[in-house]
């Protein structure tokens, strides 16, 4: 989780949310470097996520290529990564 070069992930989530704490440790596990966006302690981030995925749903997971997921599955994130050759 360091710097956010064109090449760097982008994840919105926030604590409380399973699914953000499952793909942190997935991201985190595979060694991926990426950008975590708290929209607990960033409030106005969440209209920033909202106008990425057109939903409210989170993690919001933003690739280097301008795709991304929706409250992705592990195996999702890491069909992604491979695509990218980021892992």
């Amino acid at each position: 989780m360091t710097s956010t070069s064109d090449s760097t992930i982008t994840m919105f989530g926030a604590d409380w949310c399973r699914d953000c704490i499952r793909t942190k440790k997935q991201l985190d596990a595979l060694g991926v470097e990426y950008t975590y966006v708290d929209l607990v302690a960033d409030p106005a981030a969440v209209d920033v996520a909202k106008e990425i995925s057109g939903r409210t749903n989170i993690p919001v997971v933003l690739y280097p290529d301008a795709s991304h997921h929706v409250e992705p599955s592990n195996a999702d994130v890491e069909e992604k990564l491979r695509e990218l050759s980021l892992i």
